[in-house]
């Protein structure tokens, strides 16, 4: 199984659509990538929240703590600043919300940035390669099966006819040719067909 063509126009057009095939991919995934890293700074707010709200919590946790030691009343103004703590810790979950928000966003916009592009890609890209694999595998078994060079031959001849103008035509024709038999004429019209399909006999 061959995977370019052995002519060099053909094989070389194969080689630059898979390079701009394989290009736009990577370009695709490029993009989806830095689309991201934009979309992610929208966390920061969310980090900043959340690290302001543990840290208050925090603060507030220790004044109450150190405010349950007063006598008498310690137990009173420990309430308000272990609410106010619980409040701040609230914060801290709400900036983790965010976070979680803004990471599933982005990875659903990279998931389509790249998925879209890509398949859309392979669709033009893909079916025609692999048609040409699949054709020069049949024109290739076809050549050297019993008779497949008259059959190659018969292809030529139902071509178009710019493809036989290299063709040396005998008296008659090379139509007439071909029903005689003419090994020369079967082998060079065998050939035009090779050609044409990216191949070389």
């Amino acid at each position: 199984m061959r995977l370019y063509a052995q002519t060099p126009a053909r094989r070389n057009r194969q080689v630059i659509g898979d390079l701009i095939a394989v290009g736009l991919m990577a370009a695709a995934v490029w993009f989806a990538l830095a689309v991201r890293d934009a979309v992610m700074l929208l966390a920061e707010p969310g980090r900043r929240v959340e690290s302001s709200g543990d840290s208050l919590a925090g603060a507030l946790g220790e004044a109450g703590d150190a405010a349950s030691n007063v006598p008498l009343v310690g137990g009173l103004l420990k309430r308000p600043l272990q609410s106010a703590a619980d409040a701040s810790a609230g914060f801290a979950d709400a900036g983790q919300s965010l976070q979680d928000t803004v990471g599933q966003v982005a990875d659903l916009t990279t998931t389509a940035l790249i998925v879209v592009p890509v398949a859309v890609v392979l669709l033009l890209w893909l079916p025609p390669r692999l048609r040409w694999i699949r054709r020069s595998v049949t024109v290739r078994r076809l050549l050297d099966s019993p008779g497949g060079s008259d059959l190659l031959a018969l292809r030529a001849l139902n071509g178009p006819l710019g493809d036989l103008a290299a063709v040396a035509a005998p008296a008659g024709g090379l139509a007439d040719a071909w029903r005689r038999g003419d090994r020369q004429v079967i082998a060079d019209l065998c050939e035009v067909a090779l050609r044409r399909a990216g191949l070389r006999p």
